[in-house]
């Protein structure tokens, strides 16, 4: 079996800068460089054949490049209590029109479309009920914004659990046109 996910990743300088946000809240898990990406779909755990269609499926996605910059932080809670920070992105539109493209491609297939409302993101730590307050890592990012990026390909992700966290390969990366 196979856990797979479609994903953005992001370019070592936008890397650079999460990774010197972080911090500031005790107690929470937060993600290692090689864990940074947008995620425009998980997918969940397929078998091989499965997984072989939707390389197939996403091969045929055509999308324009686009560009994107970081725009602010934010949280979802669970209950009312923090749960992930996350780094937004702006604009949002390419994002969502790319996600709806993978989406489609991946009905294709046999893949239930999303039943969530897809909000582009980056997940920078996950919290424990009892982790540090929030608002001091929240006050001190100044808003978290970039320069712009480019982003010309997205990739498809097998994600492993281990006892450290879990380790992302890259399974395929598609060029957008």
């Amino acid at each position: 079996m196979h856990r797979l996910f479609v994903a953005l990743r992001l370019p070592t300088p936008i890397r650079a800068l999460l990774i010197a946000a972080m911090g500031g809240i005790s107690g929470a898990r937060w993600q290692r460089d090689d864990q940074l990406h947008l995620t425009l779909r998980f997918i969940g755990e397929v078998d091989r054949h499965l997984a072989s269609d939707i390389h197939a499926a996403l091969g045929a996605v055509h999308h324009p490049a686009f560009e994107l910059a970081l725009n602010g932080l934010g949280l979802f809670d669970r209950r009312g209590a923090p749960e992930t920070v996350w780094a937004g992105v702006t604009p949002q539109e390419p994002v969502q029109s790319l996600h709806k493209k993978v989406d489609q491609a991946l009905a294709r297939v046999g893949i239930a479309p999303e039943q969530r409302a897809f909000l582009p993101h980056i997940t920078l730590a996950r919290l424990k009920p009892s982790s540090g307050t929030v608002r001091n890592m929240m006050e001190s990012s100044g808003g978290l914004t970039s320069p712009r990026f480019r982003v010309e390909s997205f990739a498809l992700v097998e994600s492993k659990l281990t006892p450290d966290g879990a380790v992302y390969t890259d399974v395929e990366t598609y060029k957008l046109d």
